[in-house]
């Protein structure tokens, strides 16, 4: 009994800081999908274009992307609480921008800003899980993080728009930017870098040592496993939900725009479900994390061939199994993670994680646009993002795209993989066929 109360003191304060982090994680993506409810008043307040607000989406994704690498350093030199608040203080002054703003440059500078306040919360959120908890409950408690993005999504879908709709631009954003206030005040209260007496990791004192500590990071096979495992299940998804999904069901496959937004709605259940499945799997099977992540691709890439192979508009149906398979790239995407933090010692675990997360958002960014270039190249329509008019064939042809990404992927997956088991067995860890150890598995069965 008298071990009993310590162990539930320290659970209940890891619960604790993950909580704050996970309010300050979920205002973020709040932040970073506020403009998505407002695209009639955007363009009407800033005089601006349909494809110059779509040019938003891709400069959210630049700005995140970009700042992984410099994020993952600065939070293994100075820690996740810092750098939270840090991201809370710049995400809250770009809705400020933004809800003062009337001219486009202030608006582009505000989303800037949004999104390199963002782009420092993640990756500190999933340093305080691995600091917090012990390493079998980490994969799940990860997982958890993920889903809690799903929720600032919905935040910003009905609060924020029923905001907009009741009392305008200004005091909506406003009140956006008080969120990240309010996620500042219990970060600076509350939330802690590690528990009590926990050894604090080294941390790099000169610039040679970053610049080593990056570069071991990515050399390491395991580390680069995580990255191609981000680029290559998570793009698809986003691209989907992002910019180019709503479009192709409204205009490609014919469908009314309710259906199309219940489908975007099963989209983000089905990962929210999805995601606690998969963290239980890899604490239970971490050597075949892998095979886990090529299932993943696998069923994306046929729901995808059913979709584009299909003659004409395909039935409900069929989209309803694409929106499912690619509702999986997202948590199978934090699979990734879970590569970098059992690769990397603690000093350099956020460089890893940066590194990690950069890979889905650079892929999205790069299928964003080349769909754009191929839709654009086809003339087939007009608009851009919600206001596009392209037909079927085009759309289809634009989409195709994504075999060049997949072939890529699977090729640095399985490569890096190889490399990855070899630096394990170099360790006394040998991961065994899947074959041999579905034999073992039986004959221990019975």
């Amino acid at each position: 009994m008298s071990t009993a109360a310590p162990s539930a003191s320290v659970d209940r304060r890891a619960l604790l800081v993950w909580g704050v982090g996970l309010l300050a994680y979920g205002v973020a993506v709040m932040q970073r999908t506020s403009l998505g409810v407002a695209g009639i008043g955007a363009a009407d307040r800033f005089g601006a274009s349909a494809s110059v607000l779509a040019t938003f989406a891709v400069l959210q994704l630049l700005v995140y992307a970009s700042l992984q690498v410099p994020v993952g350093v600065l939070l293994d030199r100075y820690g996740a609480r810092r750098l939270i608040l840090l991201g809370a203080v710049t995400a809250g002054a770009g809705q400020v921008l933004l809800a003062v703003t009337t001219s486009l440059v202030g608006a582009i500078g505000a989303r800037v800003l949004v999104g390199a306040g963002d782009a420092m919360t993640f990756v500190c959120v999933l340093r305080l899980v691995a600091a917090w908890f012990p390493p079998r409950r980490n994969p799940l408690m990860s997982q958890l993080t993920g889903l809690t993005g799903q929720l600032g999504q919905i935040a910003s879908a009905v609060p924020l728009a029923h905001l907009l709709g009741a009392f305008g631009w200004t005091t909506t954003y406003l009140t956006a930017a008080a969120a990240s206030g309010v996620a500042f005040v219990l970060v600076l209260l509350l939330l802690h870098d590690a528990p009590p007496g926990a050894v604090s990791p080294r941390r790099s004192s000169t610039l040679t040592e970053v610049r080593t500590q990056v570069a071991q990071a990515f050399l390491h096979p395991g580390t680069r496993l995580g990255l191609w495992t981000h680029f290559t299940v998570q793009y698809s998804g986003t691209v989907f939900v992002l910019l180019w999904g709503y479009p192709f069901l409204v205009s490609g496959e014919g469908l009314t725009p309710a259906t199309a937004s219940a489908l975007l709605t099963v989209f983000v259940v089905t990962g929210m479900a999805c995601g606690p499945v998969f963290g239980h799997l890899v604490s239970r099977h971490p050597l075949r994390r892998s095979w886990l992540v090529l299932s993943i691709l696998t069923v994306t890439v046929t729901v995808w061939t059913l979709v584009l192979a299909w003659p004409g508009r395909a039935p409900l149906w069929v989209l309803v199994l694409l929106v499912l398979g690619l509702a999986l790239g997202g948590p199978g995407s934090m699979i990734g993670f879970d590569f970098a933090r059992t690769f990397n010692p603690p000093d350099r675990l956020g460089s890893a994680t940066g590194i990690v997360n950069v890979g889905g958002f650079l892929a999205s960014l790069l299928t964003i646009l080349a769909i754009g270039v191929i839709l654009d190249a086809s003339g087939a329509g007009g608009g851009v993002g919600r206001e596009a008019t392209y037909d079927l064939g085009a759309f289809k042809l634009a989409w195709s795209v994504q075999y060049v990404v997949w072939a890529f992927g699977l090729v640095a997956i399985v490569r890096t993989r190889t490399l990855a088991r070899r630096r394990m067995a170099e360790a006394g860890v040998v991961v065994p066929p899947i074959r041999q150890a579905i034999a073992d598995r039986r004959r221990s069965s019975r």
